[in-house]
């Protein structure tokens, strides 16, 4: 079996939603069942449906994350010994070689990728070009609208 990255951050967060579907979600839409099942023929009985269908999402939602995390390699960046190269849990500082702008990155794994926080997937594009390269080095990166070059200026294990 392939273990899947995640930061600590990204396990807690996973453990959290895993821990609200158990303890708050499936009580609520047992109960909204029973609820439906009380006003008589299911046949035609939308609430049941729509209870029933809610009830096979948080039921497949809290196998996938139950999987996920027995699958789970969790990195804590502060540990990370990379000497200064650009790994998985890294924040990385980028210029952009075409408009001089930097921008921060943080590497997590697919589940914990929020570019608005300024964390991307480890298989991501721009994550997969930095990979493996140091402060100093340019990573070629292959964008919609075509190669972009970065400067990497600065890595820290945060």
């Amino acid at each position: 079996m392939q273990k899947i990255p995640l930061t600590v951050l990204g396990a807690d967060m996973l453990k959290q939603e895993l821990q609200q579907l158990k303890s708050v979600a499936r009580p609520s839409v047992i109960e909204a069942i029973a609820e439906a099942r009380s006003h008589g023929d299911l046949s035609e009985n939308a609430e049941y449906e729509a209870a029933k269908e809610r009830q096979g999402f948080i039921e497949g939602r809290i196998a996938e994350i139950e999987h996920k995390l027995s699958l789970a390699h969790i990195i804590d960046p502060k540990e990370i010994h990379a000497e200064g190269k650009v790994v998985f849990g890294s924040t990385v500082t980028l210029q952009d070689l075409d408009n001089e702008e930097e921008v921060v990155y943080q590497i997590v794994g697919e589940d914990e990728a929020d570019i608005k926080q300024r964390k991307i997937s480890v298989g991501s594009p721009i994550a997969r070009a930095l990979i493996g390269k140091e402060e100093g080095d340019v990573a070629e990166v292959q964008a919609p609208g075509g190669v972009r070059e970065y400067e990497i200026v600065q890595v820290q294990y945060l």
